[in-house]
């Protein structure tokens, strides 16, 4: 008899994932070639992760939202013109031969953003020029230093009746609403704040953004499916992230939080260990629905400049071990963005099962990095967006060539950028793919 998926042991479930990813069920390619050149695009991709040498080097072209300005548009086009995103994105993937999918998931819908008055970002044509070709998060001090007991006690709770009154403007009546608790058998107190009229105008807002959601999923599903049947396949399944740069980057912010690590650190702890077992489910359920079982997971405040060791040790590495351990529990594969410095850190977060994870630096030292890592981790970068944006084809070749040769050897490495580059050249992003075709053959 076959296991249950809960019998299986990590490894079992990788194998599964990764049998699915290879095989893409249901999937109608446009023709045999395409299959095949999936299925040969697939099979590098988890060579390399488990740390045996593929056919070639892959590459993870760091395109960004370059295909919007390639196309001719711009980022707040394609962000409120769906039949332009999918236009942009089909020209570029029919111009450059990646190794993977490069799918607009992350050009959000500004549509969204406008009905509900998101606060937490500027975006081209809200906060910045039409012409802005990213997006500016906006940092601050949202959850207050005495509200720790509130998140920890009833997260739920605290996101729907504090936290997002303070970032949604659609949904500040929110704090009108009563908390949710078994009490509640006869629920005249809960429905009471819904008579309210800027309560049912702050619930006609999300209904009219979720029936915009609706619209820019399609669109970015029929791309990325367009991309899929073209044989090529996608690579980030789902994102999660790190739980202390989940409090550092939208409840505490940076100040706030390096404060509370001196001032309130158990409160601190307690309250990273709480989030933990969500960005494990965050990421499962991303991964459950698509095809990869990567996980993508931005890094922003562990480098090496940001906090000590022993800070990183304390505060920042415990929980996000159990994220990652969380997910490989899962057949998950976590791929966490070294943002900044990880030089320091390599000995530590070395910590992991074998051919297990894939870590990609931004500006670490990547010979240092496949020293340490080399025999446990699958490791990925750092080609300098600089370099892209403003280097020869030649010079972004020899930079790739110098990497390939260090971090190549034996496998388990993927070409990268350090970083998106929405501003580098066509000829640039054409002369990575070329470099691993040229340098990174496995012979």
């Amino acid at each position: 008899m076959e296991k249950r998926w809960a019998e299986l042991t990590p490894e079992e479930k990788r194998e599964q994932r990764f049998k699915r990813w290879l095989e893409a069920p249901g999937v109608k390619f446009v023709s045999p070639e395409a299959r095949r050149s999936y299925q040969e695009r697939v099979t590098r991709l988890i060579k390399v992760i488990k740390l045996e040498e593929p056919d070639r080097v892959p590459c993870l072209l760091p395109a960004g939202f370059f295909p919007a300005y390639y196309a001719g548009g711009t980022l707040h086009k394609v962000m409120y013109n769906y039949k332009e995103l999918r236009r942009a994105w089909r020209k570029f993937r029919q111009d450059f031969d990646t190794d993977t999918s490069m799918g607009p998931g992350l050009v959000w819908p500004g549509k969204v953003f406008d009905r509900i008055d998101y606060k937490l970002m500027k975006w081209p044509g809200h906060g910045l020029s039409l012409e802005s070709r990213s997006y500016q998060y906006i940092e601050g001090e949202y959850m207050k230093a005495d509200e720790y007991d509130a998140l920890i006690n009833d997260p739920t709770d605290f996101w729907l009746r504090t936290m997002m009154p303070r970032i949604v403007g659609a949904l500040e009546p929110f704090r009108h609403l009563s908390p949710f608790t078994p009490m509640s058998g006869i629920p005249i107190g809960f429905i009471a704040p819904f008579g309210r009229s800027d309560v049912q105008k702050a619930l006609k807002a999300l209904v009219d953004a979720g029936k915009e959601l609706a619209r820019w999923r399609v669109a970015v599903a029929e791309a990325t499916q367009e991309e899929l049947e073209a044989g090529y396949p996608p690579f980030g399944g789902s994102m999660s992230g790190a739980p202390f740069d989940m409090i550092g980057d939208f409840l505490r912010g940076t100040q706030g939080i390096i404060l509370d690590m001196y001032r309130q650190p158990g409160k601190l702890l307690e309250a990273l260990e709480k989030i933990t077992p969500m960005a494990i489910e965050l990421a499962v359920a991303g991964a459950d629905a698509a095809l990869s079982p990567i996980v993508v997971m931005p890094l922003h405040k562990g480098d090496d400049t940001f906090m000590s060791q022993k800070q990183f040790e304390t505060f920042y590495w415990p929980t996000l071990r159990k994220v990652m351990i969380g997910m490989i529990d899962e057949g998950l594969v976590p791929m966490p963005f070294a943002e900044g410095l990880y030089n320091h850190r390599l000995e530590t977060i070395k910590d992991m099962p074998r051919g297990a994870v894939i870590w990609w630096f931004e500006r670490s030292d990547m010979t240092r990095a496949k020293e340490v890592l080399g025999d446990t981790a699958c490791i990925a970068g750092n080609v300098p967006t600089s370099l892209l944006c403003t280097g020869t084809p030649q010079e972004v070749k020899e930079y790739c060539r110098k990497l390939i040769e260090v971090c190549g050897k034996g496998g388990g490495y993927i070409l990268a950028g350090a970083s998106s580059a929405e501003q580098a050249t066509a000829e640039n992003l054409r002369a990575m793919m070329e470099a691993v075709k040229e340098y990174g053959v496995y012979k």
